[in-house]
């Protein structure tokens, strides 16, 4: 039988665990909004039109921050179409989805259902078709109190107190050639680093966050972030990070082990912004917004499809993946891979959220449902707060197609010192066999066994429905713990998460 080893020391820390790391992604962009968050008319529909049945879902998430509008929609997007009187809003074509904007859910209308969702905002601002002017206005019309032009036609809205949103993206994926208004690293820089300097004379408190590369395999990746950081970096928190993965040559074992990929584009932004500070003689530390991720590949043929032959259509079907069982696995090894360098990254946005590559689909005028990468989700940000420890692990290891030396097990620790509780995430990427795994706990005093949750299927390919749920949350009772030792089975293909309460 294979065995995997690792020890837990509550002090050896990685750093505190921020929040906003469990963050996700809204855009106007297919069904993510109509029919999404938002469908009037529905059965569970409030005044607002906000649909119940997703924000119970969303707030079961206990999502932190959640990014809009967009993406690539943000390029092209004016946002005063969709504030004010909707009779007066003005439809669009939507350039960036090839889709008809009717502009009947503006901005207003999300900072509503944030506070509904118990969830902080991450405003993007189009740097794409517009610039310093536009960014300036949309942050007084948000954040100034009253007495300005745009701050009293927010009040004129109905909007008394501001919304005091305090993360913005100084627009998205500026480096790709399909993004409206592409610019080069040095005229996106420019631009970000006067927009930033002037954003912050109107509200010194806010957080910005500059493009980074749009993924690892982008040609000018990583000179963009060495380029751009020498004009921003002085004047930004967070660069921004964006990397979906796939499973298209169906080749399971090298996709599991696809999180040691995000692993080496994270470890390579962090060298790049040191290398900057460095150069810039600074004392300040930036950190990372991995602010798109996810698996995605399933709906692109069709996606494209749709574009191409049926164009400016509202809310049309776009991107809507239907995730199986080992995409739950990945996504798994994806939020492990993130609370390792909980030091950096401090923001992250599982894209999207409703209907749209998302945890979350929804049946138009029917019900809303789990994917199965919901659970993962769930999971790390439900228990995974407070510090995130560094585990010293052994484990078998196996090699495949893009990879060498992938451990079977893949596993992060959580402290949550106030709740008292000690939280183990593990990933057996093995496709036939379990592992046993002994675990020391003994820097910890009483440690008792809460639950070990577990996610298992036969079938890699299986798939949830609105109709059917067939990857579902089940508990093992292979978990023993004895004076502060653990002896447990981690199944094959499976995730894992043992939760123990401490001293």
């Amino acid at each position: 039988m294979n065995h995997a080893k690792m020890i837990v020391d509550k002090d050896f820390k990685i750093s505190q665990i921020d929040k906003r790391v469990y963050g996700s992604f809204i855009e106007h962009l297919g069904r993510a909004v109509y029919t999404g968050i938002y469908e009037p008319g529905h059965p569970t529909a409030d005044k607002n039109g906000f649909r119940q049945d997703v924000l119970n879902l969303v707030k079961e998430l206990q999502v932190p921050i959640v990014r809009y509008p967009g993406g690539n929609f943000v390029s092209g997007y004016q946002w005063e179409d969709g504030v004010g009187p909707r009779e007066k809003r003005p439809a669009r074509l939507e350039l960036a989805w090839r889709t008809l904007e009717t502009n009947q859910f503006g901005l207003n209308e999300f900072a509503d259902w944030c506070k509904l969702a118990n969830t902080d905002y991450m405003m993007a601002v189009n740097l794409g078709t517009r610039g310093i002017p536009e960014a300036l206005a949309l942050l007084e019309y948000c954040n100034h109190p009253s007495g300005t032009a745009w701050s009293d036609l927010r009040v004129k809205h109905g909007y008394q107190a501001p919304h005091n949103i305090r993360t913005w993206c100084l627009g998205n994926e500026m480096d790709g050639p399909w993004q409206i208004g592409h610019k080069t690293a040095t005229e996106y820089g420019r631009l970000a680093a006067e927009t930033a300097k002037a954003m912050k004379m109107i509200d010194p408190t806010i957080e910005l966050v500059s493009c980074g590369s749009s993924n690892s395999k982008m040609p000018t990746f990583p000179d963009w972030e060495s380029e751009t950081l020498s004009h921003t970096y002085d004047y930004v928190d967070f660069i921004s990070m964006h990397q979906y993965y796939g499973n298209r040559d169906n080749d399971s074992a090298n996709f599991l082990a696809c999180s040691l990929e995000m692993d080496a584009f994270i470890k390579t932004v962090i060298s790049t912004c040191d290398y900057i500070k460095a150069k810039k003689r600074s004392n300040k530390t930036l950190n990372l917004s991995f602010d798109e991720w996810n698996v995605w590949f399933h709906s692109n043929a069709d996606s494209d499809d749709q574009m191409a032959n049926r164009p400016w259509t509202v809310a049309p079907p776009i991107l809507e993946d239907n995730y199986n069982f080992e995409d739950a696995l990945v996504v798994g090894c994806l939020l492990i891979t993130l609370l390792k360098h909980a030091d950096r990254v401090k923001m992250a946005c599982l894209a999207q959220l409703v209907n749209v590559i998302a945890p979350i689909m929804t049946d138009a005028g029917g019900k809303a449902w789990k994917q199965t990468i919901f659970y993962p989700y769930l999971h790390a940000s439900v228990y995974g707060r407070g510090v995130s420890l560094q585990p010293i692990l052994e484990s078998p290891k196996y090699d495949c197609k893009s990879f060498t030396d992938v451990p079977y097990i893949e596993s992060a620790v959580t402290y949550n010192e106030e709740a008292g509780e000690v939280t183990i995430f593990a990933v057996n990427r093995s496709l036939t066999d379990g592992i046993s795994l002994s675990c020391d706990l003994r820097s910890f005093s009483d440690v008792k066994l809460i639950e070990h949750i577990t996610l298992e299927n036969d079938d890699l390919k299986a798939v949830n429905s609105s109709a059917c749920e067939k990857v579902a949350p089940s508990h093992s009772n292979a978990t023993k713990v004895d004076d502060g030792k653990l002896e447990t089975m981690l199944n094959k293909a499976s995730w894992n998460v043992i939760r123990l309460s401490v001293k």
